[in-house]
């Protein structure tokens, strides 16, 4: 008999067994909970479920280009005329450095876990092997909440640009619903046509997707032009004054420009269809994030070099204060350019998000039918239209404001949930590590995200708990939890809430779905083993080995299992 009565593998057969798995909630949490992938089922076993393989046609020179085509979009051209006026004025060049730095700690982080474990469940994959099976479901939740609401966000700025360089007003190619909310009411035809036309792209190939972003060199050369040009009309009398609101405001918009570095960890997710793991993703991550960042620096002190930040526009900054300075053709330019960008943005984040479903179907959180990788295309046609379904429903309605708050909040916690991630990766080995030192590092991880936690509640800047914990583990990740943190205490009340409903709601699915799902297959497939007498594997750590030995119900929680995967 299987573990709690009944049989694992027929859960959902009939009303009586999904009773009773409800029944064994309890216990069923806690395996999944104990439960901690293995290196060798994220690479071998969930591959196989997709049927189909990718196909490894991507180097680092085509994950630069993805990376720099990931984030430079909406974030630098749109978002830095809004945090300008509401938060930091011209001293956003300083947000952006902060931004930068948590952005480069992060992409270290998930370099380090990308090499070792090149398969398309980015993050996700990562969680699974160090964090048990919970933890990481609930990020992957998030992750594709931050992928849906980061593609809304750029559809809607591609309009507004669109608009731009029409000479007309942003809500001219908008509906106006009346009866709805403010924050609702503009409704975007032309950013779902945007997605539509990216999600034939995306479906098309990994590598036609490679090669309209290399596309990206256009927008680099418009980002030269930028700098170029707008120095010819520097007036330094601008930068006076220079942080209008403080050192917090400088923080504030830190948090809310995180957005314009969101995008890199879909590079992570492209690992399994890279040539060369080990030396093609390090080049490809930090070689884009340090681009990326030096750009947005540059074109942040050129801003406001050309105009006063109280006259900066909130909508397109940049093609408004080339008019403004007498350059009225340069503002075509620059709006073709953000059109590029944002375009690269959408398509990087369609091929990271179908990825990301794909490889959490694998593990029977949800149906299979996502998993599915197309013997012709070789990519995740299903998981690719689901995903930008729902991210063209969202941009038809939703404001960009709300947009990008509620993606830096859910960015930042997947980001420190990552780098805490790589100190269990580093610190603890099932079967070696001892109770006492296991123990050491638990007080160790309490101790550096809860003096973050409080530095960021207690204190507008600084960080002085935090850096005085850096010691005891070692600096980067445990510096990347604290900056991440102190980045989320920056975040509107109104965001918190909108992601702590989103949270309880992929909660819920887990409790009454997914976490079933996953408990029976994981036990069918080591039944399988057992039964075709194939000497196990250590792949998983939770209860089962032990309660399928002994056929008793939920008994030796936290035992080492041969759990063939969930």
């Amino acid at each position: 008999m299987a573990v709690g009565g009944g049989d694992p593998k027929n859960s959902f057969e009939s009303g009586r067994n999904y009773l009773q798995a409800l029944m064994e909630i309890t216990w069923r949490l806690a395996d999944r909970m104990l439960n901690r992938s293995a290196d060798q089922m994220e690479l071998v076993e969930l591959k196989a479920r997709s049927q189909h393989d990718m196909k490894k046609t991507l180097t680092w020179w085509d994950l630069m280009w993805f990376g720099m085509g990931a984030v430079i979009g909406s974030g630098i051209f749109v978002l830095t005329g809004l945090e300008t006026k509401v938060h930091a004025g011209p001293a956003v060049v300083l947000s952006y450095v902060i931004s930068g730095l948590s952005a480069l700690l992060s992409v270290f982080c998930y370099t380090k876990f990308a090499v070792e474990i090149p398969v398309a469940g980015g993050s996700f994959a990562n969680l699974r092997v160090e964090l048990g099976d919970f933890v990481p479901f609930i990020a992957a939740g998030n992750i594709l909440f931050e992928y849906v609401i980061g593609g809304a966000a750029v559809a809607r700025s591609w309009t507004s640009y669109f608009a731009n360089l029409c000479n007309q007003s942003e809500n001219d190619f908008r509906i106006t619903a009346h009866p709805l909310p403010d924050d609702c009411k503009y409704l975007d035809p032309i950013a779902v046509g945007v997605i539509a036309v990216i999600c034939v792209i995306a479906i098309v190939s990994t590598k036609a997707s490679s090669r309209v972003n290399i596309a990206t060199i256009v927008h680099i050369a418009v980002i030269v032009l930028i700098i170029i040009a707008g120095l010819t009309k520097a007036d330094a009398k601008n930068y006076t004054p220079f942080a209008p609101f403080g050192a917090r405001g400088i923080f504030q918009a830190s948090a809310v420009l995180f957005f314009a570095y969101v995008g890199f960890d879909a590079v992570s997710t492209m690992a399994e269809e890279t040539k060369n793991p080990a030396r093609d993703i390090p080049i490809g991550l930090l070689g884009s994030i340090v681009i990326t960042t030096l750009a947005y620096c540059l074109l942040a002190v050129v801003l406001y070099l050309m105009q006063p930040y109280s006259e900066v526009d909130t909508g397109a900054p940049y093609s408004k204060a080339f008019e403004a300075v007498g350059m009225g053709w340069a503002m075509y330019i620059v709006a073709a350019g953000a059109l590029k960008g944002m375009t690269t943005v959408l398509l990087v984040g369609a091929v990271g998000q179908a990825r990301y479903l794909t490889h959490i179907a694998r593990t029977h959180m949800i149906p299979q039918w996502f998993a599915k990788v197309d013997a012709r295309t070789g990519t995740p046609i299903n998981a690719t239209i689901v995903m930008l379904v729902a991210t063209a429903v969202v941009a038809f309605f939703t404001k960009l404001e709300i947009l990008a708050n509620l993606l830096s909040v859910s960015s930042l916690f997947i980001f420190m949930l990552v780098a805490a991630a790589l100190l269990v990766r580093r610190y603890y080995v099932s079967g070696v590590t001892t109770m006492a030192n296991r123990d050491k590092l638990i007080v160790c991880l309490w101790l550096i995200i809860g003096s973050s936690v409080g530095t960021a509640a207690a204190l507008p800047i600084g960080g002085k708990v935090t850096v005085g914990l850096v010691p005891l583990v070692p600096w980067l990740p445990s510096t990347s939890i604290a900056i991440n943190i102190f980045l989320l205490g920056s975040i509107d009340k109104a965001s918190f809430i909108r992601f702590g409903i989103w949270s309880a709601i992929i909660l819920l699915y887990y409790l009454f779905f997914g976490l079933h799902l996953s408990y029976d297959k994981a036990k069918a497939t080591m039944e399988k083993r057992v039964d075709d007498g194939v000497q196990l594997k250590v792949v998983e750590e939770g209860a089962n080995t032990s309660a399928v030995a002994s056929g008793s119900a939920g008994m030796n929680v936290g035992n080492a299992s041969t759990n063939g995967g969930s």
